[in-house]
């Protein structure tokens, strides 16, 4: 199976340059979502190196990023991107499962399904 959220050219060098700045080999980016938030769900975006059973992994040119399967159903089809921008710029998900999200960008309503 295919990772389920894709990842930006551009995010990739700046999560590779998150990772060498931690130094801990064996380290990953972990993205997910989890409760909480403004909206009722949040992002998990966090540097980690504890491998969980089922994760989903996905990697290119050393990068590696591990989601959990639970957050998969809520992110599935969603991309990781970077902009450079002065105002909102960094990280961000582009998710299509979001029925409305917050004004920052950190957490959403998923949207109903059936």
């Amino acid at each position: 199976m295919s990772f389920p959220v894709v990842i930006s050219d551009t995010a990739v060098p700046q999560i590779r340059r998150l990772l060498e700045r931690k130094g801990k080999p064996g380290s990953f980016l972990r993205i997910g979502v989890k409760g909480g938030g403004c909206s009722g769900l949040e992002y998990l975006f966090a540097l980690d190196e504890v491998e969980l059973e089922g994760d989903f992994v996905w990697e290119l040119d050393g990068v590696v990023i591990r989601l959990d399967p639970k957050s998969a159903k809520f992110l599935d089809g969603a991309a990781l991107v970077y902009t450079g921008n002065l105002m909102g710029g960094g990280f961000a998900f582009e998710n299509p499962n979001a029925e409305r999200s917050c004004g920052c960008g950190t957490s959403f309503t998923p949207r109903k399904t059936g």
